[in-house]
């Protein structure tokens, strides 16, 4: 006991603020690293490099020879197959850090009056599409940006409002099968194709615009609001999640941030 009080007192007077400032540093990467592939594929991508690196350390520690020499000349190629493989992942984080996501929110990207309004637009949209079972695709956009995905579709500077949104998704319409995309408190995009995500579903009642919509939020930290043509039915995906037939209420708190956990747990649908 003596000893490991003496090796503690040895270690704690040899670390200094730098080495303090490494580890939080290193401890704040790490938990951006884990919130940024939380519920995507990235998990299961993950754990299947640590079995094969496991399988390359077993190899070298019982000195079988033909592994070694396998995972010895085929480093290169799994580091290549990793970039490639997270490659969303990684867009995803080269485009947060580029925009400085956290210090927008921190300093206030939009005025929340301006928040609010767009909430009730699209609100009211949600509700008059419901009822008239038309389906829609509605993208927020959030610090990760969208350019590439608006790019897809037809270009607009519109003002967002529930008659603009309602003519967009009007059945047989050129644009009425894509995605409207909302950057702050205007539409930047309409008509825009979204990645399909890739994810087993369980559920084989959702069909191409709920994938579009858990596709883009895998890749992005989007939120998508997604009207059923089948039945009307008001969903949101966020963060790789599908959260279903959500009433007004739970619609206008979600959009605003304001979702009880309980309540989202209640409808989320793992993708």
């Amino acid at each position: 006991m003596s000893d490991l009080l003496r090796n503690a007192h040895y270690f704690l007077s040899n670390v200094g603020w730098r080495d303090l400032l490494d580890v939080v540093v290193v401890a704040l990467l790490l938990y951006q690293l884990l919130k940024l592939i939380r519920g995507t594929q990235a998990v299961q991508l993950l754990l299947g490099l640590g079995v094969i690196f496991a399988v390359g350390f077993t190899a070298q520690a019982l000195h079988l020879h033909l592994l070694e020499f396998i995972f010895q000349n085929g480093t290169q190629a799994i580091v290549i197959a990793a970039i490639v493989l997270f490659q969303p992942e990684l867009r995803r984080a080269l485009d947060q850090v580029g925009r400085l996501g956290a210090f927008r929110t921190l300093f206030g990207q939009h005025a929340s009056a301006a928040v609010s309004h767009v909430v009730e637009e699209v609100l009211r949209a949600g509700q008059s599409l419901s009822e008239k079972r038309t389906g829609a695709l509605v993208v927020f956009e959030r610090s990760t940006g969208l350019e590439n995905i608006a790019a897809t579709g037809v270009h607009i500077n519109g003002e967002v409002t529930a008659e603009m949104l309602a003519t967009l998704f009007v059945p047989g319409s050129p644009l009425h099968d894509g995605a409207v995309i909302i950057r702050g408190d205007s539409i930047i995009g309409a008509g825009c194709i979204l990645p399909l995500s890739q994810a087993p579903i369980e559920d084989r009642s959702l069909g191409t615009r709920h994938r579009a919509a858990l596709g883009v939020s895998e890749e992005t930290d989007a939120l998508v609001v997604v009207v059923s043509e089948e039945s009307g039915a008001i969903s949101v995906a966020t963060g790789a999640r599908l959260l279903r037939n959500l009433t007004p209420t739970q619609l206008r708190d979600l959009l605003g941030g304001r979702l009880p956990r309980s309540t989202a747990d209640q409808a989320i649908v793992a993708a």
